[in-house]
């Protein structure tokens, strides 16, 4: 029985399509884990575990790319079949959870980073920070879409839905770069103490 799920996932990874999202998977995880071994040697294991978690909520909410989502959701559909758009709503809820407790119970942890720093500016001034998390929101259930569409066909020419929407997705990433990038300059001038309201 062992044999026979070894010959159909050797089956399952001939197809193009899923190889790249095997592929993509694996680069994620590594840099993950990678993040995660240089944290834990700045901060330590503790901290370094909680920084990382930190990290893996904010490109969850602050990202229009499901790359975070994938980490969860790939081995999800891969090994019991759920869609990845169902994996990406727990891993929002997920994040939800932890990002709630950590404000609450433990806040000075988003001062161990620059970017966690950034990633509590954004979560604690809805306005108007939060249009990253909405746009983000937008960009990722489409990323997530199209991640969906790659498992279920076998070549690229087949994925009917990238290649009919890809274009509306550019747009909302071009546009996404272009508030985050604001919403960037003002925080760090927010950090150099130099305060020019932008909005």
């Amino acid at each position: 029985m062992l044999l026979s799920h070894h010959q159909s996932l050797r089956r399952f990874f001939k197809a193009e399509t899923k190889k790249h999202a095997l592929v993509r998977f694996l680069l994620l995880f590594l840099i993950l884990a990678l993040y995660y071994i240089y944290i834990s040697h700045r901060l330590g294991t503790k901290d370094g575990i909680l920084v990382t978690i930190l990290t893996w909520t904010f490109f969850i909410f602050c990202t229009p790319i499901a790359d975070a989502g994938f980490v969860l959701a790939f081995p999800v559909r891969l090994v019991i079949g759920v869609r990845m758009l169902y994996t990406q709503i727990f891993a929002y809820f997920l994040a939800f959870v932890i990002d709630i407790l950590v404000l609450a119970r433990n806040p000075s942890a988003y001062n161990k980073t620059l970017l966690l720093k950034l990633f509590r500016q954004i979560l604690t001034r809805p306005w108007p920070y939060w249009i990253i998390i909405f746009l983000s929101l937008l960009g990722t259930f489409a990323s997530i879409y199209f991640g969906d569409e790659l498992m279920d066909v076998s070549c690229h020419k087949d994925r009917v839905q990238y290649h009919r929407h890809i274009n509306k997705y550019k747009i909302l990433v071009f546009i996404f770069l272009i508030v985050f990038t604001i919403v960037l300059y003002d925080f760090l001038l927010h950090q150099m103490n130099i305060r020019i309201p932008l909005i």
